[in-house]
Protein backbone atom coordinates (compact mmCIF):
# COMPACT_ATOMS: atom_id res chain seq x y z
CA UNK A 1 0.00 0.00 0.00
CA UNK A 2 2.86 2.38 0.83
CA UNK A 3 4.45 1.81 -2.59
CA UNK A 4 1.12 2.43 -4.32
CA UNK A 5 0.83 5.72 -2.40
CA UNK A 6 4.31 6.88 -3.43
CA UNK A 7 3.78 5.90 -7.06
CA UNK A 8 0.47 7.78 -7.08
CA UNK A 9 2.15 10.91 -5.67
CA UNK A 10 4.95 10.74 -8.26
CA UNK A 11 2.49 10.34 -11.15
CA UNK A 12 0.27 13.16 -9.87
CA UNK A 13 3.28 15.42 -9.44
CA UNK A 14 4.33 14.89 -13.07
CA UNK A 15 0.77 15.49 -14.34
CA UNK A 16 0.43 18.62 -12.23
CA UNK A 17 3.81 19.83 -13.51
CA UNK A 18 2.80 19.28 -17.13
CA UNK A 19 -0.52 21.10 -16.68
CA UNK A 20 1.04 24.00 -14.78
CA UNK A 21 3.93 24.38 -17.25
CA UNK A 22 1.62 24.49 -20.28
CA UNK A 23 -0.67 26.99 -18.52
CA UNK A 24 2.25 29.25 -17.59
CA UNK A 25 3.60 29.08 -21.14
CA UNK A 26 0.26 30.35 -22.42
CA UNK A 27 0.20 33.16 -19.86
CA UNK A 28 3.66 34.55 -20.71
CA UNK A 29 3.41 33.91 -24.47
CA UNK A 30 2.87 37.58 -25.52
CA UNK A 31 6.04 38.72 -23.75
CA UNK A 32 8.38 35.70 -23.86
CA UNK A 33 10.53 34.13 -26.52
CA UNK A 34 10.28 30.43 -27.32
CA UNK A 35 13.55 29.87 -25.46
CA UNK A 36 12.13 31.49 -22.31
CA UNK A 37 8.94 29.44 -22.60
CA UNK A 38 10.95 26.24 -22.92
CA UNK A 39 13.10 27.25 -19.96
CA UNK A 40 10.00 27.86 -17.84
CA UNK A 41 8.68 24.43 -18.81
CA UNK A 42 11.90 22.76 -17.61
CA UNK A 43 12.06 24.85 -14.41
CA UNK A 44 8.60 23.70 -13.32
CA UNK A 45 9.67 20.05 -13.57
CA UNK A 46 12.97 20.77 -11.81
CA UNK A 47 11.15 22.35 -8.87
CA UNK A 48 8.64 19.51 -8.64
CA UNK A 49 11.12 16.68 -8.76
CA UNK A 50 13.70 18.55 -6.68
CA UNK A 51 11.18 18.94 -3.86
CA UNK A 52 10.23 15.29 -4.26
CA UNK A 53 13.86 14.18 -3.90
CA UNK A 54 14.40 16.42 -0.87
CA UNK A 55 11.27 14.95 0.69
CA UNK A 56 12.28 11.33 0.06
CA UNK A 57 15.84 11.95 1.31
CA UNK A 58 14.46 13.85 4.36
CA UNK A 59 16.96 16.66 3.78
CA UNK A 60 14.21 19.29 3.96
CA UNK A 61 12.37 19.97 7.22
CA UNK A 62 8.58 19.73 6.91
CA UNK A 63 9.10 18.54 3.34
CA UNK A 64 5.48 17.38 3.02
CA UNK A 65 4.34 21.00 3.48
CA UNK A 66 6.64 22.19 0.70
CA UNK A 67 5.54 19.46 -1.69
CA UNK A 68 1.87 20.02 -0.79
CA UNK A 69 2.27 23.78 -1.17
CA UNK A 70 3.89 23.48 -4.58
CA UNK A 71 1.22 21.05 -5.75
CA UNK A 72 -1.42 23.52 -4.55
CA UNK A 73 0.19 26.34 -6.57
CA UNK A 74 0.20 24.16 -9.67
CA UNK A 75 -3.37 23.04 -9.00
CA UNK A 76 -4.53 26.65 -8.77
CA UNK A 77 -2.65 27.48 -11.98
CA UNK A 78 -4.51 24.69 -13.78
CA UNK A 79 -7.87 25.67 -12.28
CA UNK A 80 -7.21 29.23 -13.42
CA UNK A 81 -6.43 28.03 -16.93
CA UNK A 82 -9.60 25.92 -17.01
CA UNK A 83 -11.81 28.81 -15.86
CA UNK A 84 -10.14 31.19 -18.31
CA UNK A 85 -10.68 28.68 -21.12
CA UNK A 86 -14.37 28.43 -20.21
CA UNK A 87 -14.71 32.23 -20.28
CA UNK A 88 -13.00 32.46 -23.66
CA UNK A 89 -15.04 29.55 -25.02
CA UNK A 90 -18.26 31.21 -23.87
CA UNK A 91 -17.22 34.53 -25.42
CA UNK A 92 -16.36 32.81 -28.70
CA UNK A 93 -19.65 30.86 -28.72
CA UNK A 94 -21.73 33.99 -28.14
CA UNK A 95 -19.85 35.78 -30.91
CA UNK A 96 -20.58 32.91 -33.30
CA UNK A 97 -24.27 32.79 -32.40
CA UNK A 98 -24.59 36.53 -32.89
CA UNK A 99 -22.60 36.29 -36.14
CA UNK A 100 -20.25 38.92 -34.73
CA UNK A 101 -16.58 38.16 -35.40
CA UNK A 102 -14.09 38.79 -32.59
CA UNK A 103 -12.37 42.10 -33.24
CA UNK A 104 -9.04 43.16 -31.77
CA UNK A 105 -7.99 39.63 -30.80
CA UNK A 106 -4.83 40.96 -29.13
CA UNK A 107 -6.82 42.99 -26.60
CA UNK A 108 -9.09 40.02 -25.92
CA UNK A 109 -6.08 37.82 -25.15
CA UNK A 110 -4.58 40.46 -22.83
CA UNK A 111 -7.93 40.73 -21.08
CA UNK A 112 -8.01 36.97 -20.62
CA UNK A 113 -4.54 37.04 -19.06
CA UNK A 114 -5.62 39.81 -16.68
CA UNK A 115 -8.68 37.73 -15.80
CA UNK A 116 -6.46 34.70 -15.19
CA UNK A 117 -4.25 36.67 -12.78
CA UNK A 118 -7.34 37.90 -10.92
CA UNK A 119 -8.72 34.34 -10.62
CA UNK A 120 -5.37 32.93 -9.42
CA UNK A 121 -5.02 35.52 -6.65
CA UNK A 122 -8.71 35.15 -5.78
CA UNK A 123 -8.37 31.40 -5.36
CA UNK A 124 -5.55 31.87 -2.86
CA UNK A 125 -7.43 34.48 -0.84
CA UNK A 126 -10.61 32.40 -0.78
CA UNK A 127 -8.76 29.20 0.16
CA UNK A 128 -6.87 30.94 2.97
CA UNK A 129 -10.10 32.48 4.29
CA UNK A 130 -11.88 29.12 4.21
CA UNK A 131 -9.08 27.53 6.24
CA UNK A 132 -8.86 30.12 9.00
CA UNK A 133 -12.38 31.56 9.33
CA UNK A 134 -14.73 28.83 10.58
CA UNK A 135 -18.45 28.53 10.11
CA UNK A 136 -20.87 27.11 12.69
CA UNK A 137 -23.14 24.33 11.37
CA UNK A 138 -26.28 24.07 13.48
CA UNK A 139 -28.14 20.80 13.75
CA UNK A 140 -31.07 19.62 15.89
CA UNK A 141 -31.44 15.88 16.43
CA UNK A 142 -34.31 14.11 18.15
CA UNK A 143 -33.36 10.60 19.27
CA UNK A 144 -35.80 7.77 19.90
CA UNK A 145 -35.05 7.55 23.63
CA UNK A 146 -36.34 9.43 26.66
CA UNK A 147 -34.15 12.41 27.49
CA UNK A 148 -34.50 15.31 29.87
CA UNK A 149 -34.21 18.74 28.26
CA UNK A 150 -31.66 19.56 25.57
CA UNK A 151 -27.94 18.86 25.41
CA UNK A 152 -26.02 21.41 23.33
CA UNK A 153 -22.97 19.68 21.87
CA UNK A 154 -20.14 21.55 20.17
CA UNK A 155 -18.07 19.37 17.82
CA UNK A 156 -14.58 20.28 16.61
CA UNK A 157 -12.63 17.57 14.84
CA UNK A 158 -9.21 17.64 13.19
CA UNK A 159 -7.69 20.68 14.89
CA UNK A 160 -4.16 19.67 13.86
CA UNK A 161 -2.67 22.03 16.42
CA UNK A 162 0.79 23.08 15.27
CA UNK A 163 2.84 26.01 14.06
CA UNK A 164 0.26 27.17 11.53
CA UNK A 165 -2.80 26.61 13.72
CA UNK A 166 -2.38 27.31 17.41
CA UNK A 167 -3.28 29.66 20.24
CA UNK A 168 -5.45 32.01 18.18
CA UNK A 169 -7.38 29.07 16.79
CA UNK A 170 -7.99 27.71 20.30
CA UNK A 171 -9.14 31.14 21.50
CA UNK A 172 -11.44 31.47 18.48
CA UNK A 173 -12.90 28.05 19.27
CA UNK A 174 -13.37 29.17 22.87
CA UNK A 175 -15.30 32.20 21.65
CA UNK A 176 -17.48 30.17 19.30
CA UNK A 177 -18.52 27.56 21.89
CA UNK A 178 -19.17 30.27 24.48
CA UNK A 179 -21.26 32.27 22.03
CA UNK A 180 -23.19 29.12 21.13
CA UNK A 181 -23.79 28.37 24.84
CA UNK A 182 -22.60 24.81 24.36
CA UNK A 183 -22.79 22.41 27.31
CA UNK A 184 -19.96 20.17 26.13
CA UNK A 185 -17.23 20.06 23.48
CA UNK A 186 -16.44 16.79 21.72
CA UNK A 187 -13.30 16.41 19.58
CA UNK A 188 -13.19 13.17 17.52
CA UNK A 189 -9.49 12.90 16.73
CA UNK A 190 -6.43 14.54 15.15
CA UNK A 191 -6.07 17.08 17.91
CA UNK A 192 -2.34 17.57 17.27
CA UNK A 193 -0.40 17.87 14.04
CA UNK A 194 1.74 14.73 14.59
CA UNK A 195 3.60 15.89 17.75
CA UNK A 196 3.61 18.34 20.67
CA UNK A 197 6.55 20.54 19.65
CA UNK A 198 4.54 23.62 18.67
CA UNK A 199 1.94 22.92 21.38
CA UNK A 200 4.68 23.19 24.02
CA UNK A 201 6.69 25.95 22.34
CA UNK A 202 3.71 28.32 22.13
CA UNK A 203 2.20 27.30 25.50
CA UNK A 204 -1.10 26.28 23.93
CA UNK A 205 -1.93 24.29 27.08
CA UNK A 206 -2.94 27.47 28.90
CA UNK A 207 -5.41 28.44 26.16
CA UNK A 208 -6.76 24.91 25.93
CA UNK A 209 -7.20 24.74 29.72
CA UNK A 210 -9.28 27.94 29.66
CA UNK A 211 -11.47 26.41 26.96
CA UNK A 212 -11.95 23.20 28.98
CA UNK A 213 -12.90 25.07 32.15
CA UNK A 214 -15.42 27.25 30.31
CA UNK A 215 -17.80 24.39 29.42
CA UNK A 216 -20.30 23.04 31.98
CA UNK A 217 -19.50 19.39 31.15
CA UNK A 218 -15.95 19.93 29.88
CA UNK A 219 -14.10 18.67 26.79
CA UNK A 220 -13.87 15.05 25.66
CA UNK A 221 -11.75 13.68 22.82
CA UNK A 222 -10.43 10.61 21.08
CA UNK A 223 -7.11 10.23 19.30
CA UNK A 224 -6.91 10.25 15.51
CA UNK A 225 -4.28 8.87 13.18
CA UNK A 226 -2.09 12.00 13.41
CA UNK A 227 -2.12 11.69 17.20
CA UNK A 228 -0.73 8.17 16.90
CA UNK A 229 2.26 8.70 14.57
CA UNK A 230 4.89 7.93 17.22
CA UNK A 231 3.92 10.61 19.75
CA UNK A 232 0.86 9.10 21.39
CA UNK A 233 2.22 9.34 24.96
CA UNK A 234 3.30 13.01 24.93
CA UNK A 235 0.11 14.01 23.10
CA UNK A 236 -2.00 12.10 25.62
CA UNK A 237 -0.14 13.68 28.54
CA UNK A 238 -0.38 17.20 27.09
CA UNK A 239 -4.12 16.95 26.44
CA UNK A 240 -4.95 15.47 29.82
CA UNK A 241 -2.78 18.03 31.60
CA UNK A 242 -4.77 20.80 29.90
CA UNK A 243 -8.05 19.29 31.10
CA UNK A 244 -9.18 17.33 28.03
CA UNK A 245 -10.75 14.01 29.04
CA UNK A 246 -9.58 11.36 26.58
CA UNK A 247 -11.69 8.33 25.71
CA UNK A 248 -9.20 5.83 24.31
CA UNK A 249 -11.31 2.72 23.71
CA UNK A 250 -13.26 3.75 26.80
CA UNK A 251 -16.78 4.61 27.89
CA UNK A 252 -17.92 7.29 30.31
CA UNK A 253 -21.28 8.25 31.73
CA UNK A 254 -22.13 11.90 32.35
CA UNK A 255 -25.23 13.18 34.09
CA UNK A 256 -27.36 15.70 32.24
CA UNK A 257 -30.28 17.10 34.22
CA UNK A 258 -30.17 13.99 36.37
CA UNK A 259 -30.16 11.57 33.45
CA UNK A 260 -27.23 9.39 32.27
CA UNK A 261 -25.74 10.04 28.83
CA UNK A 262 -23.04 7.67 27.62
CA UNK A 263 -19.91 8.80 25.80
CA UNK A 264 -18.02 6.11 23.90
CA UNK A 265 -14.60 6.83 22.41
CA UNK A 266 -12.60 4.67 19.99
CA UNK A 267 -8.98 4.83 18.98
CA UNK A 268 -8.39 5.52 15.30
CA UNK A 269 -7.90 2.30 13.34
CA UNK A 270 -4.21 3.20 13.02
CA UNK A 271 -4.00 1.82 16.56
CA UNK A 272 -3.50 -1.94 16.68
CA UNK A 273 -5.19 -3.60 18.39
CA UNK A 274 -8.23 -1.51 19.22
CA UNK A 275 -11.49 -2.46 20.83
CA UNK A 276 -14.46 -3.38 18.69
CA UNK A 277 -17.45 -1.07 19.00
CA UNK A 278 -19.57 -3.98 20.23
CA UNK A 279 -17.09 -4.58 23.09
CA UNK A 280 -17.41 -0.96 24.19
CA UNK A 281 -21.21 -0.99 23.92
CA UNK A 282 -21.29 -4.06 26.18
CA UNK A 283 -20.20 -1.69 28.98
CA UNK A 284 -23.08 0.71 28.27
CA UNK A 285 -26.78 0.80 29.13
CA UNK A 286 -28.01 1.20 25.56
CA UNK A 287 -31.53 2.04 26.74
CA UNK A 288 -30.01 5.45 27.56
CA UNK A 289 -28.58 7.99 25.07
CA UNK A 290 -25.27 6.86 23.52
CA UNK A 291 -22.81 9.18 21.71
CA UNK A 292 -19.85 7.64 19.88
CA UNK A 293 -16.64 9.45 18.96
CA UNK A 294 -14.92 7.58 16.12
CA UNK A 295 -12.29 9.50 14.16
CA UNK A 296 -12.83 7.83 10.79
CA UNK A 297 -16.29 7.40 9.27
CA UNK A 298 -15.31 4.05 7.77
CA UNK A 299 -17.55 1.92 10.03
CA UNK A 300 -20.76 3.91 9.67
CA UNK A 301 -22.66 1.13 7.87
CA UNK A 302 -21.89 -1.36 10.67
CA UNK A 303 -22.59 1.21 13.39
CA UNK A 304 -25.98 2.07 11.87
CA UNK A 305 -27.15 -1.38 12.99
CA UNK A 306 -26.01 -0.88 16.60
CA UNK A 307 -27.76 1.00 19.43
CA UNK A 308 -25.77 4.20 18.85
CA UNK A 309 -27.81 7.40 18.84
CA UNK A 310 -25.17 9.81 17.54
CA UNK A 311 -21.78 9.18 15.96
CA UNK A 312 -19.29 12.03 15.51
CA UNK A 313 -16.38 11.65 13.08
CA UNK A 314 -13.92 13.70 11.06
CA UNK A 315 -10.74 12.66 9.24
CA UNK A 316 -11.93 13.32 5.68
CA UNK A 317 -11.63 17.14 5.83
CA UNK A 318 -14.32 17.02 3.13
CA UNK A 319 -11.37 16.59 0.79
CA UNK A 320 -9.88 19.94 1.93
CA UNK A 321 -8.98 20.90 -1.66
CA UNK A 322 -11.38 20.52 -4.61
CA UNK A 323 -11.95 18.07 -6.29
CA UNK A 324 -10.84 15.72 -3.48
CA UNK A 325 -14.24 16.23 -1.81
CA UNK A 326 -15.78 14.10 -4.57
CA UNK A 327 -13.25 11.35 -3.84
CA UNK A 328 -13.90 11.17 -0.07
CA UNK A 329 -17.64 11.06 -0.69
CA UNK A 330 -17.19 8.29 -3.25
CA UNK A 331 -15.18 6.02 -0.93
CA UNK A 332 -17.21 6.59 2.26
CA UNK A 333 -20.85 5.82 3.08
CA UNK A 334 -20.91 9.37 4.46
CA UNK A 335 -17.84 11.41 3.57
CA UNK A 336 -19.13 14.69 4.92
CA UNK A 337 -22.20 16.18 6.58
CA UNK A 338 -25.19 14.74 8.43
CA UNK A 339 -27.42 11.77 7.73
CA UNK A 340 -29.80 9.59 9.70
CA UNK A 341 -28.88 6.02 8.83
CA UNK A 342 -30.48 2.91 10.27
CA UNK A 343 -30.79 3.22 14.03
CA UNK A 344 -28.64 6.31 14.49
CA UNK A 345 -27.62 9.78 13.45
CA UNK A 346 -24.18 10.41 11.91
CA UNK A 347 -22.14 13.59 11.56
CA UNK A 348 -18.84 13.76 9.66
CA UNK A 349 -17.14 17.13 10.05
CA UNK A 350 -14.72 18.70 7.57
CA UNK A 351 -12.68 19.73 10.60
CA UNK A 352 -11.86 22.88 12.49
CA UNK A 353 -8.23 22.97 11.34
CA UNK A 354 -6.42 21.70 8.26
CA UNK A 355 -3.68 19.29 7.30
CA UNK A 356 -0.34 20.31 5.81
CA UNK A 357 -1.03 23.71 4.30
CA UNK A 358 -3.46 26.44 5.44
CA UNK A 359 -5.79 26.32 2.46
CA UNK A 360 -9.27 24.94 1.80
CA UNK A 361 -11.11 24.96 -1.52
CA UNK A 362 -14.50 23.32 -1.81
CA UNK A 363 -14.48 22.77 1.97
CA UNK A 364 -14.62 25.03 5.01
CA UNK A 365 -13.20 25.16 8.50
CA UNK A 366 -16.12 24.51 10.82
CA UNK A 367 -17.58 23.46 14.11
CA UNK A 368 -20.94 21.79 14.58
CA UNK A 369 -23.44 22.84 17.23
CA UNK A 370 -25.78 19.90 17.78
CA UNK A 371 -28.86 20.27 19.96
CA UNK A 372 -29.73 16.76 21.14
CA UNK A 373 -33.26 16.08 22.35
CA UNK A 374 -35.29 12.98 23.20
CA UNK A 375 -38.79 11.63 22.71
CA UNK A 376 -41.51 14.22 22.45
CA UNK A 377 -39.25 16.88 20.85
CA UNK A 378 -39.38 18.28 17.32
CA UNK A 379 -38.13 16.13 14.38
CA UNK A 380 -34.52 16.41 13.27
CA UNK A 381 -33.66 19.44 11.19
CA UNK A 382 -30.55 21.15 9.86
CA UNK A 383 -29.87 24.86 10.06
CA UNK A 384 -26.71 26.19 8.43
CA UNK A 385 -25.11 29.55 9.04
Amino acid sequence: MRYVFFITIIVLLQLFSLGAAVSLQWWIQPWATQVLQATLFVVVFIISNGLLLLSVSKLLANSYRWVSGWMLVMHFIMLTAALTGLVYGGYWLVSMLLDSPINNLEMVELGLRAFALFVFVGLFIHALYSAYIPVVRKLTINIDKPMQGQLRIAVASDLHLGRLFGTRAIDRLHGLVSQSQADILLMPGDIMDDNTQAFSAYNMAANLAELCHSLPYGVYATLGNHDLYGHEKPITHSLRSAGVQLLNDEVLCIAHQGQPIWLVGRFDNHKRPRAATTELLAQVNTAEPVILLDHRPSDITEHSKLPIDLQLSGHTHNGQIFPANFIVNAINRLGYGYEAIGRGHFVVSSGYGFWGIPFRLGSRSEIWLITLTGKGAEPASILRS
